[in-house]
């Protein structure tokens, strides 16, 4: 079947007829990253995706599939995106949980080679956490306290939620006294430039992108709120 694009749709379009779906897949994902501007072979693949995609039991696969599928026919949507995170949101997540979400938005080839602990400290609700950057990964515990931590971060949790909400940064917090750093500064300033704005214009499938977009929020900087209360 391989031997140029005519031959691969020509028996995609077999597979697809016969309901095999993955069988399409496999070929039509190969003639796609070669030929990323064919047509033809995108919508193909898409309506594979798509029909696969149907059959998954997982939410989350079945909306990568359809997501691609959407992708490979149109491109990748535009517009703004929809701000689903709330005040009352913000507060209900956990500080650690806030954390994890720092060390997924961290590029791992920007923390090359860095090493250091933070002790955190939000002093109104008495809660403590050990932040460790190693191997290029940012991990958390709460709880503890490193007993020898490069930096001392020392912030209210209801200072923390603003910066967690959008409605402040962190640089804005340490200026207004609000937050406390005793230690090794220089920390804190490797962290920030480890950390990374999410792009949701990313590329699922080659060809697709229509044009670069780049993010021009800070780095501690969240999306602000969907409602303010306003």
């Amino acid at each position: 079947m391989m031997g140029g694009a005519k031959k691969i749709i020509a028996k995609g379009k077999e597979l697809y007829a016969q309901g095999k779906y993955r069988q399409v897949q496999e070929i039509l994902n190969k003639l796609v990253y070669a030929e990323p501007e064919n047509q033809e072979a995108k919508d193909l693949l898409a309506d594979a995706f798509e029909q696969f995609g149907y059959q998954q039991e997982s939410p989350s696969v079945r909306n990568s599939f359809l997501a691609a599928a959407l992708e490979l026919r149109s491109g990748i949507p535009e517009g703004a995106s929809p701000k689903t995170g709330g005040p009352d949101m913000v507060r209900a997540m956990t500080t650690d949980l806030f954390l994890d979400f720092l060390g997924i938005r961290m590029d791992s080839r920007k923390a090359e080679g860095m090493e250091f602990k933070i002790n955190l400290v939000t002093p109104d609700n008495g809660d403590q956490f050990v932040l460790e950057m190693s191997n290029a990964t940012l991990t958390n515990i709460k709880g503890q306290q490193a007993k020898d931590p490069d930096l001392i971060i020392s912030i209210d949790r209801a200072d923390l939620e603003t910066v967690m909400m959008g409605a402040a940064t962190f640089d804005e917090q340490i200026k207004n006294g609000k937050a406390k750093l005793d230690g090794n500064r220089k920390v804190y300033e490797q962290l920030k430039t480890t950390l990374v704005q999410f792009e949701l214009g990313f590329e699922m499938m080659p060809g697709t992108k229509k044009a670069e977009v780049k993010s021009d929020m800070s780095t501690f900087e969240q999306v602000p709120p969907a409602y303010n209360g306003d």
